[in-house]
């Protein structure tokens, strides 16, 4: 079965189902322009009033409920699945993810091909442990308990997460697709609360040398506190003998805050643009490096990228790739190259618009297209007898050693 043939869908997202995972410009603010035209809006209150006057289940007419369905198709009616409205429970859900912590199965969503698609499963959550893969398709989500059989074509951002949400311990079916596999097949899984580490550290012994294998897995909030203490372990051993350097690890990051991906590129630059955002104006800001970071600028170090490594992971490994610092090693990365900006309104909802495209210190736009790596490495499945072994980790350690 062709990618293809499987099916387009009008929308575009990156989140986390679970919640989304956008990236987003911080610390600005931006006045509200004036309208270019006025709305005739009278058509529309010509709906409502014959609604009110002839549908015929009158207790489910909710003026809050047609007025947050209204703003979403104004929204949704600029094409761009990247620039949402969300009502207050699916604004309060996004802003979890960011910290960190929510309920889920663990799958970042994105669309691929126009087709709702796992840009990342998130590690030790019920889709890491079931083998869901980035760049599976989603094609239906299914919930026998609330008899929920829906088809994903046509789904809305909050849509999807709302269904694929629901009480922990409860069971929810995705009907997917793989690349490589002739049919659609069925993954059922078991809804958890889920916490996402920021980074972890793990040491790695190689031809004598002592490698430190960073994982970094979203750049949240608690990103920058849980950095501080991966440095400082780093630190005491980057001055020995049998030190090796650091692997960088960003698969299946669908990235966070735009901010907190700079500081960490900088913490490996000495000087040097990290990225650019160019916004509708044509007005391009540049993000250079914080000089008062680089704890690790002369570490050696390899980048691991893949298809689920998006958004703020693409700018952190471009960076690093464009500025000579690192080479990257693994596959093609996601191409999520736009920036969201946040707003959360009075009565709990939000709006994410994008407002501006980032581009690789060269100029390059990332969207779409991805970042590729220096030494292409495909994922391999590891054996039964040695369900630990990473073909890609392996082969970074070998591209840093052998530098």
């Amino acid at each position: 079965m062709q990618l293809k043939r499987i099916r387009n869908i009008a929308i575009v997202a990156a989140l986390l189902v679970l919640v989304a995972s956008v990236s987003y410009k911080l610390g600005e603010t931006h006045n509200e322009g004036g309208s270019t035209g006025q709305l005739d809006l009278s058509l529309m209150y010509r709906v409502k009033n014959r609604l009110e006057s002839l549908y015929l289940d009158k207790n489910q007419i909710d003026d809050k409920k047609m007025v947050y369905g209204a703003i979403e198709g104004l929204v949704q009616s600029l094409d761009d699945p990247y620039t949402v409205f969300l009502p207050p429970e699916e604004n309060k859900r996004s802003n979890e993810d960011l910290d960190g912590q929510f309920g889920g199965v663990g799958i970042s969503l994105g669309y691929k091909d126009e087709q709702l698609a796992v840009m990342s499963p998130v590690v030790k959550t019920p889709a890491d442990r079931a083998g869901v893969r980035a760049g599976d398709l989603i094609l239906k989500i299914i919930d026998k308990k609330k008899n929920i059989d829906r088809d994903t074509n046509g789904i809305s951002l909050s849509e999807a997460v709302t269904l694929i949400r629901g009480e922990v311990g409860s069971e929810v079916t995705l009907k997917m697709y793989r690349e490589g596999k002739q049919e659609p097949f069925d993954v059922t899984l078991v809804r958890d609360n889920i916490v996402v580490p920021s980074v972890e550290l793990e040491w790695k012994e190689s031809k004598g040398k002592k490698v430190a294998w960073v994982k970094m897995y979203k750049f949240t909030d608690r990103l920058g506190e849980e950095w501080d203490s991966v440095v400082e372990e780093i630190k005491k051993e980057d001055t020995k003998s049998n030190y090796g350097g650091i692997v960088l690890d960003l698969r299946n990051n669908p990235g966070g805050y735009l901010q907190t991906s700079v500081q960490i590129a900088s913490e490996f630059l000495k000087e040097g643009v990290v990225v650019k955002q160019q916004s509708s104006n044509g007005k391009v800001e540049t993000y250079n490096v914080d000089t008062r970071r680089g704890a690790l600028v002369n570490d050696k170090m390899v980048v691991l990228i893949n298809g689920g490594s998006a958004s703020a992971a693409e700018i952190l490994a471009g960076a690093l790739k464009e500025n000579n610092r690192a080479k990257l090693v693994g596959e093609k990365s996601f191409g999520k190259g736009t920036v969201q900006q946040p707003e959360d309104f009075p009565d709990g909802s939000g709006l994410h618009i994008t407002i501006a495209k980032w581009l690789l210190p060269s100029g390059k736009n990332i969207h779409k297209e991805g970042v590729i790596p220096d030494v292409e490495v495909k994922w391999e499945e590891p054996k039964e007898d040695n369900l630990k072994a990473d073909n890609q980790v392996d082969k970074a350690i070998e591209v840093l050693l052998s530098e």
